[in-house]
């Protein structure tokens, strides 16, 4: 299990601290592709990653709100910028999705920043199942109309509209070996057709 130390170093880096003046706010490197911070991402938290994969997540040890955000960052987030555009960045997303699952059924969401919750319901979103997609649609819209969650609403919906036409994410298909059908194919070449 992920050590208190741990949870919170990686709390602070994509957080920032409480005392920073952009505390619970979007930060930019979150959903933007970057070599440097992809690579700062793997020199500070891909070791963690591994190890703590390794010694496998037992739900019911996770004692904290802060515990679990940091784990669903570790398995949801960290891979995605580790090993981008390759299947490992997906390896993770069902035990991210249970950790999700897990932390909303204790209700811990709602004792995070709301910011912080966009991270609790992205494993939803990520999965390729409606269900996950239609509750994560659900849980980003009842963050409110504060013009910070504005994009991330739109892209609950935009990702839950892929999986209703196609039933999985066209762009993952080459990174996981998929075949891509003729419509997948042509969805591709649209702008913001990938993630």
């Amino acid at each position: 299990m992920i050590t208190a130390a741990a949870a919170q170093a990686l709390l602070d880096f994509w957080f920032g601290q409480p005392t920073d003046s952009d505390y619970g706010q979007p930060r930019s490197p979150w959903f933007q592709k970057s070599e440097a911070f992809d690579a700062e991402m793997r020199d500070r938290f891909l070791g963690l990653y591994e190890q703590v994969l390794a010694e496998g997540v037992d739900l019911e040890a996770i004692a904290t709100p802060q515990q679990a955000l940091a784990l669903l960052l570790l398995f949801d987030q960290v891979p995605r910028n580790c090993f981008r555009d390759h299947p490992e960045a997906f390896a993770t997303d069902e035990l991210a999705l249970a950790i999700a699952n897990h932390c909303l059924t204790q209700g811990w969401d709602q004792q995070l920043l709301p910011v912080q919750r966009w991270f609790v319901y992205l494993p939803l979103e990520h999965s390729e199942n409606l269900a996950d997609q239609d509750r994560a649609v659900a849980l980003f819209e009842a963050l409110g109309d504060d013009p910070i969650h504005t994009g991330a609403i739109a892209y609950a919906h935009q990702h839950r509209e892929i999986i209703v036409q196609f039933g999985r994410f066209p762009h993952r298909n080459a990174i996981l070996g998929r075949p891509s059908t003729p419509e997948e194919l042509a969805f591709l070449q649209q702008p913001g057709s990938r993630f």
